[in-house]
């Protein structure tokens, strides 16, 4: 069995990130991170223009697009986490944005859905590098609370991402058709790897690597399956994570074929991403004070209190579009705390193999996440009854499993360093 023990302090190296000032690399992390959100989010005001164009009669096969962008993300993180910990991190972050770009610029040339699909795969595969390596590298110069304050800072500004990419997809198509959608997501992948090739060093040194070899990998995913923080904190993180992609499959129909707003929909959909924002940077304050758990344990009470808010609030009739802003602000606020201390705590074991880990969290929550979303929404009959139904049923079940995590106890104390 591999050891799981964290490093000692003395061997982290003194000067993390050698080259680059602290915000520099909290940027560089943010936009890697952002990476996702914007080639999901920004799809969105797109869709209905892909669906006509491609003769689509079913609205909800489009979410399609998004699914293969996903399942793409997924099962190459399995790759890319044990070879980053082979031969390091920058190489394969680099050629994952490479394809990644490549993979923007086939979607841009499609001339069939399933050559466009096949193309978001591509573009997933790509993407999936970034997704590893970012978090990886964190874990190889911080840990603990000091861990979970970089991830949130990071998110607080990656999610700019989720609150301008609909705007910016809206804004590309005033001007031309989705196709720029496309050659846009390739321009941001050329100067991206631009920026990690010219500032970003690697983070893991050679004495550290590990030769790659099956029964090592075999073995390190065994460990993360088998150890009983990660693999109840990467569940939980994936229930989570079902509602967001339940939202995200779902937005452009609710805001534009329930509520009939149209091409403003973005401004919603900002507004509404904002609050995740703003619990981000409170969650980045207040996680070495307060710790992993105590913050992320309660946010998930209020995010799965409210869930079931706005599920019997639609069931009743009475929601509107001012409920629906108004109780969705609130979920996504408490999501803020969840998803970089979910991750965190599910790292933190994995130190000496936090590549390979990365890898197989990726994997997981990733594909879990995006098969609940899909189901919910597939489930789409012109009202929100699904889809809030989704979001309160996976808050219990994260809920369940943290509980049953924990050894039950919620906010039990933890040494988090």
């Amino acid at each position: 069995m591999l050891s799981t023990e964290s490093p000692a302090p003395s061997k982290l190296p003194r000067k993390p990130h050698e080259g680059m000032s602290f915000p520099e690399f909290v940027a560089l992390i943010a936009a890697l991170m952002a990476l996702n959100a914007l080639s999901i989010d920004i799809m969105l005001p797109g869709l209905p223009d892909i669906g006509k164009d491609f003769g689509l009669t079913d609205p909800n096969e489009r979410q399609l697009l998004i699914t293969s962008y996903l399942v793409g993300l997924a099962f190459a993180s399995l790759i890319f986490g044990p070879i980053s910990d082979w031969i390091g991190r920058k190489k394969v972050l680099l050629f994952g944005i490479v394809l990644f770009a490549f993979g923007a610029f086939l979607s841009a040339m499609s001339d069939t859905f399933g050559t466009l699909l096949l193309s978001r795969a591509v573009q997933g595969i790509g993407a999936a590098a970034p997704r590893v390596v970012t978090v990886s590298m964190v874990r190889d110069w911080y840990e603990g609370r000091q861990m979970g304050r970089v991830m949130s800072l990071a998110m607080m500004v990656f999610m700019a991402a989720p609150i301008l990419a609909p705007s910016i997809g809206q804004s590309i198509l005033f001007i031309g058709p989705w196709e720029w959608i496309f050659a846009f997501l390739t321009l941001f992948g050329v100067c991206l790897l631009a920026w990690c090739y010219t500032r970003l060093p690697e983070s893991l040194e050679p004495e550290n690597r590990r030769r790659m070899s099956f029964g090592f990998v075999l073995n390190a995913y065994k460990t993360v399956l088998t150890t009983r923080l990660t693999f109840g904190y990467m569940l939980a993180m994936s229930f989570v994570f079902g509602g967001l992609m339940s939202f995200i499959n779902s937005a452009q129909q609710i805001f534009v074929d329930i509520f009939d707003l149209g091409t403003t929909f973005p401004i919603v959909f900002a507004v509404i991403a904002a609050s995740l924002s703003l619990a981000s940077y409170l969650n980045a304050r207040f996680v070495e004070k307060y710790g992993l758990r105590r913050l992320s344990h309660m946010a998930l009470f209020g995010y799965t209190a409210v869930s079931i808010i706005h599920a019997i609030v639609a069931l009743s009739g009475l929601s509107n579009l001012a409920t629906f802003i108004c109780l969705q602000m609130l979920i996504m606020f408490f999501f803020g705390f969840i998803g970089p201390n979910f991750n965190t705590m599910a790292m933190e074991p994995l130190a000496k193999i936090a590549g390979t880990g990365s890898a197989m969290i990726g994997f997981f929550s990733t594909l879990v996440s995006a098969l609940l979303g899909a189901a919910v929404g597939a489930m789409f009959d012109g009202t929100i009854i699904p889809f809030t139904l989704g979001f309160s049923t996976f808050g219990i079940l994260a809920m369940i499993t943290v509980y049953i995590t924990e050894g039950g106890e919620f906010m039990k104390p933890q040494h988090e360093q």
